[in-house]
């Protein structure tokens, strides 16, 4: 458990300028987010802090059981850890660069030369697997599973 994350009061950072708008973000001060009265008894604040840390866990074990099943995997694990950032600043910093890689990931996408690349690739792909079906098809023929008698 992070016990300094009460007592850290950093100024709020400032994001760089956005490429939409040019617009500035603040972004929420680092530390614990407990209701004053919580944070006012150590062992009250630290009961609830080792309360966050099991719900944030149990969270995040269900999205990585997701994983491999059907479900939202990275959706409940990134919520487990938004459960986590309510609390402890490591958890908030891991969810900033998260953050941050996400929307430059995007932005990187919308770029007009790579979703042509994209376009481009995909073009290609679908071509070859629709003359590699076509080779099978002429090859093997289709052969249906069941019979049709006209």
């Amino acid at each position: 458990m992070n016990a300094e994350s009460d007592e850290r009061s950093e100024a709020a950072a400032r994001a760089p300028e956005s490429a939409a708008g040019g617009a500035v973000r603040v972004e929420r001060e680092l530390g614990s987010r407990a209701p004053a009265f919580i944070k006012a008894s150590k062992p009250l604040h630290m009961s609830w802090q080792v309360g966050v840390f099991i719900v944030g866990l149990a969270v995040v074990a269900a999205g990585v059981v997701m994983l491999p099943l059907p479900g939202p995997g990275w959706l409940v694990i990134f919520g487990g850890m938004a459960i986590w950032a309510t609390e402890f600043v490591w958890a908030q910093l891991v969810l900033r660069w998260t953050r941050r890689k996400v929307t430059e990931a995007a932005q990187k996408a919308l770029d007009p030369k790579v979703r042509r690349r994209n376009i481009i690739l995909t073009t290609v792909g679908l071509v070859i697997i629709a003359v590699l079906v076509a080779v099978y098809v002429w090859k093997f023929g289709i052969a249906m599973p069941w019979k049709i008698t006209e």
